[in-house]
């Protein structure tokens, strides 16, 4: 289901949502079968447990709403991480709080649910795809080049715009006044209307860096509040896993020692948040009888190690920048830093490239989880672009969107070189 339909069915959802995981349950723990077989509950406790339940519905819908945000982005894979997430939020608040409660209403609620939105999703699953109309002019081309919707130019502003789920338009182009009509008319009737490059970066999930004027900076300036508390979680998370992870760095660093010869780890000078250099630590994946001197790392590069092979395709040569995490150099999610002579390369290539230094650079990014490690220079560019739109779109959602697809990611080593 993608953004552009999954606003308009908002209301449907989310009173069946209601009836079916909230008032459902209520009644059915009422009936005096379910009293018998479970026990009485005071009044209290299923007002507690209605309350919570309605409120945990109403968080998992949002929640689940910002995963659809990004691009190919599958509703069904988000249903029950969203309401796991807030029914177990709901939960906990009314544990610590020490709130009597229905266990059952919480229970069947959750199930009902779960149920409940995918059947949505099955239901509307043959519209996956939006049918955007396209009104002529500008850069209007370049959306037949773009996968993930199904695209009509219009002829006429005269045609019947119902069966379309949007309205696509460049509107920086000086469009002649009858298209310029028409887009009113479809605003005043409630129909979205889309501008171009919304439109490419929402279904690509990537930013245009082709010319400055693209990417104001102004309007893209990343929130200097989720910054901060990015920093604090970023921190926070690094003292609860150090005590997991340095035993398996150390078992790593050993492997490593006995596999080939050279240092355990691989030190090396990387471009970081804003424009400030250091330096990188990760497990020694690569030969050191072989040229280093190559920017990228190709498939099946005879550098890597077999050793090494395994540490890329499951991320464990990356676990010693939890040491870069603490220090403030790095965080768990960003763009990937990239080699000082890289970076150098990419600014003379790229006038406003620095602004990739805007946010600190991660040890996992929208990038990686979207396109896995590059080995060539047309696929790093493609890659700066991912990085941009993670700073244009920078938010919590999207830094627990990527989580999610890091784990999927370690699980089946996607984009591993």
């Amino acid at each position: 289901m993608s953004i552009f339909q999954y606003g308009r069915r908002l209301r449907v959802q989310l009173v069946g949502a209601i009836i079916f995981a909230v008032c459902v349950p209520a009644v059915l723990r009422f009936a005096p079968a379910s009293s018998e077989l479970l026990g009485s509950a005071t009044a209290s406790t299923l007002q507690n447990a209605v309350l919570g339940t309605l409120i945990a519905v109403l968080a998992g819908i949002v929640l689940l709403r910002q995963f659809v945000a990004f691009p190919g982005v599958s509703a069904s894979n988000y249903i029950i991480p969203s309401f796991v997430s807030s029914y177990g939020a709901i939960a906990l608040v009314f544990f610590f709080l020490r709130l009597d409660y229905s266990r059952y209403q919480f229970i069947v609620s959750f199930a009902a649910a779960i149920t409940w939105f995918y059947f949505i999703y099955f239901l509307t699953s043959r519209l996956a795809q939006p049918r955007l109309a396209i009104i002529p002019g500008g850069e209007d081309d370049r959306l037949f080049e773009i996968e993930g919707a199904e695209w009509a130019r219009l002829k006429e502003p005269t045609e019947n715009f119902q069966q379309f789920d949007g309205v696509v338009a460049d509107l920086r182009a000086d469009l002649p006044s009858h298209w310029e009509r028409f887009i009113a008319a479809s605003v005043l009737a409630g129909w979205p209307v889309f501008h171009v490059k919304q439109v490419m970066e929402s279904l690509t999930g990537r930013v245009s860096i082709e010319h400055l004027s693209e990417n104001s900076f102004g309007s893209v300036l990343p929130s200097l509040l989720y910054l901060r508390l990015k920093r604090l979680v970023d921190c926070a998370a690094a003292a609860v896993l150090l005590p997991i992870i340095l035993p398996v760095i150390a078992l790593s660093a050993l492997m490593v020692k006995i596999d080939s010869k050279g240092p355990m780890f691989f030190l090396q000078q990387r471009m970081g948040y804003r424009g400030r250099m250091f330096t990188m630590i990760k497990l020694r994946s690569m030969r050191i009888d072989m040229p280093a001197d190559q920017l990228f790392t190709a498939a099946n590069d005879p550098r890597i190690t077999t050793l090494g092979r395994f540490f890329r395709k499951y991320r464990i040569d990356e676990l010693p920048q939890i040491f870069n995490v603490l220090k403030g150099d790095m965080s768990w999610i960003g763009p990937r830093p990239e080699a000082v002579k890289l970076a150098s390369w990419y600014e003379e290539s790229i006038p406003f490239y620095a602004y990739r230094h805007a946010v600190r650079p991660g040890i996992t990014g929208w990038a990686q989880v979207s396109q896995g490690n590059v080995a060539e220079i047309e696929a790093a560019t493609t890659k700066l672009q991912y990085d941009f739109y993670y700073i244009k779109y920078f938010s919590p959602w999207l830094d627990l969107l990527i989580v999610l697809r890091t784990i999927k990611t370690i699980l089946t080593g996607f984009g591993s070189r």
